[in-house]
């Protein structure tokens, strides 16, 4: 009898594991839409209130910071894209690693990036939210 009730927690743990798996994937897409689109409303969703963003070439930024690029239209994303996406989850608390290639323009300007990344989610009130996100330059 303490046997399946044992498997049963295990599988239940696996089954909640492979739930959170899937919306942290969901979340990622998400954002990377957002950022193609300018989905200000989507990404302040995604970006919790106490966001750090860390990035090659820029000063830190704050979800106000990340956000008021879109507003004021100075950066946009013709591409945004993810691969090797490993995700961990801590009980409310998940890191994310992976590659992001993308192209984006400012001022008339168009660069591309090939980072490594990593994105600690939190979630709070039962929603997943990104509350730092530091990315690096891939080396040849």
């Amino acid at each position: 009898m303490w046997m399946s009730a044992v498997l049963l927690a295990v599988l239940g743990l696996q089954a909640q594991a492979s739930d959170t798996d899937v919306a942290l994937t969901r979340l990622e897409a998400e954002w990377n839409t957002a950022h193609v689109q300018g989905d200000v409303a989507s990404l302040a969703r995604i970006f919790a209130d106490d966001l750090v963003v860390i990035v090659p070439a820029m000063r830190p930024l704050t979800k106000a910071d990340s956000l008021g690029m879109f507003k004021v239209g100075g950066m946009k994303f013709d591409r945004y894209e993810s691969s090797d996406l490993q995700s961990r989850v801590y009980g409310d608390t998940a890191i994310v690693t992976g590659r992001i290639t993308r192209t984006r323009s400012i001022g008339g300007k168009t660069m591309d990036d090939d980072w490594r990344f990593t994105k600690v989610y939190r979630r709070r009130a039962g929603n997943w939210q990104v509350v730092t996100f530091h990315a690096s330059n891939v080396t040849p």
